[in-house]
């Protein structure tokens, strides 16, 4: 089972977006839960990002919403880079 790490500035996001979306509390739970377990489950549409943030990967909350990570499987590690939604992630 991957771990789950978490960046400083992942952490100040995650707090932003807790405040301004806290119908998405259980959500969230549920996704983190599911990426830890099984990271390729179908529901949590993890992708590769293309362009400028093409080193990253990406999970979806819901169809507004999603987690940029690093997935860094050689570790055995999912490090969570930032929160947000789809078009400009705030």
């Amino acid at each position: 089972m991957p771990k789950i790490v978490t960046t400083s500035f992942y952490e100040k996001r995650l707090e932003y977006f807790k405040i301004k979306h806290p119908e998405l509390k259980e959500k969230y739970s549920k996704t983190i839960k599911l990426l830890g377990t099984n990271p390729s489950h179908p529901s949590l549409r993890l992708h590769k990002l293309k362009g400028s943030l093409s080193d990253l990967y990406s999970v979806s909350l819901n169809m507004k919403y999603r987690i940029l990570l690093d997935f860094i499987i050689k570790d055995d590690q999912i490090i969570l880079i930032n929160i947000g939604d789809h078009d400009g992630m705030y």
